[in-house]
């Protein structure tokens, strides 16, 4: 069920306002591409950080759910999942997973929500897993999205989060491009026109460097998450806001607040540093 509240609005007037990248849009178009393959890939992702073949018997809440998928690949793992999106397209392919492989239930509930929202994230009670992979970062407010995160986190439960690396003067000049991308139409069709041939390229120069056939880069992009290329950069390009952390950063701001670093998973790059605390 759709969580009814203000957030709906808000979301839309950011996004008018050239503040948001729609993020929903972006993946309900995902979803047309989803398929068996990606979803196992998705399962492998989180029974490797979790150290978990099985989740059953374990409650898990996905904070920013985003396409669903990995709240689809902990359901189908045994766990009693809570999906909380602020983003209502987004809410509504989580709907669409729970329809299209629960029969639209199946323990799985799904509502709209903000993690800045501190006393709403906290009436979710407590959760065994609480997982916010790659969201934190584009509230507008990361630290206090990761505070709140923590918060439905039962004593002894694990905190599985994902925050994109803090390169210096590299993300401050990406915070400029992906404003210039969420500016409207013709920021949008500057920023895909020149940044696509320039990935592109990119990974073709490596590839033939590497002797490797540039086809298996797309071919075998499911193995990264179940993701796929052309959405992730789309995600990449206009996703804003955005902000940054280091490593080091984030690990004092958990233990201060009671939490272990069981596995941590860097990039030495602009992607997602991935972290996995125990309470």
């Amino acid at each position: 069920m759709a969580k009814e509240s203000g957030a709906v609005h808000s979301h839309s007037g950011e996004v008018k306002a050239g503040e948001r990248f729609e993020f929903g849009k972006n993946w309900n178009r995902f979803l047309s591409v989803l398929d068996e393959a990606r979803i196992k890939e998705a399962e492998d992702s989180l029974k490797n950080m979790l150290n978990a073949e099985r989740l059953e018997g374990r409650s898990f809440l996905d904070i920013g759910s985003g396409s669903g998928l990995f709240s689809l690949a902990a359901r189908r793992l045994g766990a009693k999942v809570h999906s909380v999106d602020y983003d209502p397209h987004s809410v509504a392919c989580a709907v669409e997973l729970r329809k299209r492989y629960f029969n639209g239930g199946g323990d799985w509930v799904i509502e709209e929500g903000s993690v800045l929202d501190r006393d709403y994230i906290s009436s979710l009670g407590k959760f065994d897993i609480v997982y916010s992979w790659g969201v934190l970062h584009h509230t507008g407010d990361m630290w206090m999205a990761l505070d709140n995160a923590s918060i439905p986190v039962k004593d002894g439960g694990t905190l599985f989060v994902a925050i994109y690396n803090d390169e210096g003067a590299k993300s401050d000049m990406w915070v400029r491009i992906k404003k210039l991308y969420c500016s409207g139409m013709l920021g949008r069709t500057a920023v895909v026109g020149a940044f696509f041939p320039v990935f592109a390229l990119y990974g073709l120069i490596k590839d033939v460097i590497t002797l490797k056939n540039p086809l298996s880069r797309y071919t075998e992009y499911k193995k990264k998450r179940g993701m796929s290329v052309f959405h992730d950069w789309l995600d990449w390009l206009g996703g804003y806001p955005f902000e940054v952390a280091s490593p080091a950063a984030i690990f004092d701001f958990y233990f201060k607040r009671g939490f272990t670093l069981v596995k941590m998973a860097t990039t030495n790059g602009l992607g997602n540093n991935e972290f996995v605390f125990r309470k």
